[in-house]
């Protein structure tokens, strides 16, 4: 471990010569500290000096860090804070809510709880027994247990941070004590949570051990224990500039969707991903929308303004923060009148900044416009490829989204980044997102059922590639939906070619507008509703990629009424055996 030593707090040194230590030792190997010791003994035999008595080493404060996370944020933050609260004396261990029972928290004396927030004020779906077992009449009491909580949400959504609300408020209520106040993060999070972490793991400490030792410096690097949270190469601070090989719409000429094809240069990066992982790209807003919302501003198309608002800012979603500010800037009681009720998700509706400047006109300075606006986050695709099989390359899979409403013609900031202002040999940046709940099983004899529909085919291309390079065994079978047989059958010629040749061992196709009645996964589900059941008596792993809000809802449901069918479809016991499946690893989802 490369990590800079806790001093006592009267040490012998001067500054000067513990910044030389930390600088030896802190990057000394376990073999160079080990002959140092040897060194030093040897001084001290030379100066006939009696070793002093080591003093009994302090009880570590025990922590459990509880994580509950749909996209990966919070168990990356967990992992983190575990790291720092192990520099800091604490014997730590983190703990993911979906492995976990509330009676946990009753057993443990310092608990930090990191919590996102799903869609429309939902915990993610792996954290949904625990929170309603810690919300329901049976919750254990949870007293002298000291807590603190961070949240983490999107302002978009008018339930900001709701799970995490909830959930502190809940252990106050069952006897804990806050150690730490809460703290609610938008997208951006990142440092924010590093400051939160610093403090609550301060709050948490006991006077004796902050009295006794005085941490001077931790640098820890990736890497250095296995057990630690290793940071990746690439972060969304800090991407990879990768050039655009292929840029290729798979959809036909005569398609409603415009779904673009996408190949990365990685070779010599370091660039590392497995199937299952998404790719995060870091996108430039619409030249047009930056110059309509500088209009709407009242202010001049200034190039350096211009290019700071294509690059650095969110410009197109309405959030009550932004909606807050421009009522605290203008004055406008009509703006303020936004925030009461539900007055807000009303104009809300597929409305976004640059309608607000318009409606509701005033004339902003730069600094005031730019002081509304959160940082423009990255998106996330999920990886098309194995990199066994496209060494040096990663592919994602995007569908550009465009649409009109109130007289605006509205377009995807990343999809459309893609499709209109990329081409061939141009670069873009982007970092790997690891996404461990989504992964094929390690046996490879395992049979996989992977559910899609439109873009959510993406990762069951890698999964495919890589059981081909791997030479597993395991059956696979893919049901994927879209509107058209003709123009929206992505990657088709490739499936064939798997099928035939035996990588795919099974594909069930539902094309919604090819019929007059529509059919979507769901319904081929429960057509092949007792081959399914099949498949999964014999240890199938399944998998559902695609929209959350639409089709992976009713693939849920459906699942459900499958499971139920044999137990004489009493609801209950289905989704008693999808729960048990998720708990196993046997039912992942990637959804968004």
């Amino acid at each position: 471990m490369s990590a800079r030593p806790t001093l006592p707090r009267t040490a012998p040194f001067t500054p000067e010569q513990i910044a030389l230590l930390n600088d030896v030792v802190g990057k000394s190997t376990a073999e160079q500290r080990t002959w140092l010791a040897g060194f030093l003994a040897g001084v001290e035999a030379a100066h006939g000096a009696a070793p002093a008595p080591a003093a009994p080493p302090r009880a570590k404060t025990p922590l459990t860090i509880l994580y509950a996370t749909e996209s990966g944020n919070s168990e990356n933050l967990a992992m983190k804070a575990r790291k720092l609260a192990q520099s800091r004396g604490f014997d730590a261990r983190i703990l993911d809510m979906a492995d976990a029972e509330p009676a946990v928290l009753a057993k443990t004396k310092n608990v930090i709880v990191i919590a996102a927030t799903w869609g429309e004020g939902e915990p993610p779906q792996r954290a949904q027994d625990f929170y309603a077992a810690l919300m329901g009449p049976d919750a254990p009491r949870l007293d002298g247990v000291k807590f603190a909580v961070l949240a983490l949400g999107d302002t978009a959504y008018a339930n900001f941070c709701s799970i995490g609300k909830n959930i502190d408020a809940r252990l106050e209520a069952l006897g804990g004590v806050r150690a730490a106040d809460r703290a609610d993060l938008d997208l951006d999070f990142a440092k924010k949570a590093a400051a939160w972490t610093e403090a609550a793991l301060k709050s948490l400490t006991p006077p004796e051990a902050e009295a006794s030792a005085t941490v001077v410096h931790v640098d820890f690097k990736a890497g250095s224990h296995p057990e630690l949270f290793e940071e990746p190469s690439f972060t969304e601070e800090n991407p990879l500039s990768a050039e655009i090989t292929q840029l290729i719409n798979l959809s036909g000429t005569g398609s409603t969707r415009e779904t673009w094809h996408v190949e990365l240069s990685t070779a010599d990066s370091g660039f590392v991903y497995e199937p299952g992982d998404s790719i995060g790209v870091v996108p430039e807003n619409d030249p047009e929308l930056v110059a309509a919302v500088l209009k709407a501003a009242g202010l001049p198309d200034d190039a350096a303004l211009a290019g700071e608002l294509k690059t650095r800012f969110e410009i197109t979603t309405l959030t009550r923060p932004v909606v807050d500010a421009y009522a605290r800037l203008t004055g406008e009681k009509q703006v303020a009148a936004l925030l009461e009720g539900d007055a807000l998700a009303a104009f809300n509706a597929d409305r976004q900044l640059v309608d607000l400047l318009e409606t509701f006109p005033h004339k902003l300075t730069a600094e005031q416009l730019k002081g509304m606006l959160r940082p423009l986050p990255a998106r996330l695709y999920s990886l098309a490829s194995s990199q066994k099989a496209h060494a040096g390359e990663a592919h994602i899979l995007a569908g550009a989204v465009r649409w009109r409403s109130h007289g605006h013609e509205r377009r995807g900031v990343a999809s459309t980044y893609l499709a209109d202002r990329r081409r061939t040999g141009d670069a873009l940046k982007i970092y790997v997102k690891p996404n461990r709940h989504f992964r094929l099983p390690a046996d490879t004899h395992r049979p996989i059922v992977m559910i899609g529909a439109g873009t959510g085919i993406a990762p069951y291309r890698a999964f495919i590639e890589e059981r081909i390079e791997t030479g597993a065994k395991g059956k696979s079978w893919l049901v994927f939906g879209e509107r058209n047989f003709t123009h929206d059958f992505l990657y088709q010629l490739e499936w064939q070619e798997q099928l035939a040749a035996g990588a795919l061992s099974r594909i069930d196709l539902a094309f919604s507008r090819d019929q007059p009645e529509k059919i979507y996964v769901q319904h081929r589900l429960w057509q092949q509703r007792t081959e399914l059941r099949a498949w999964l008596d014999d240890g199938a792993h399944l998998y559902v990629c695609g929209d959350e809000k639409g089709m992976a809802k009713d693939v849920d449901a459906a699942l459900v009424k499958i499971l139920a069918e044999p137990a004489g479809g009493e609801e209950a016991k289905g989704r008693e055996k999808l729960t048990e499946l998720r708990k196993a690893g046997r039912y992942q989802r990637d959804v968004y």
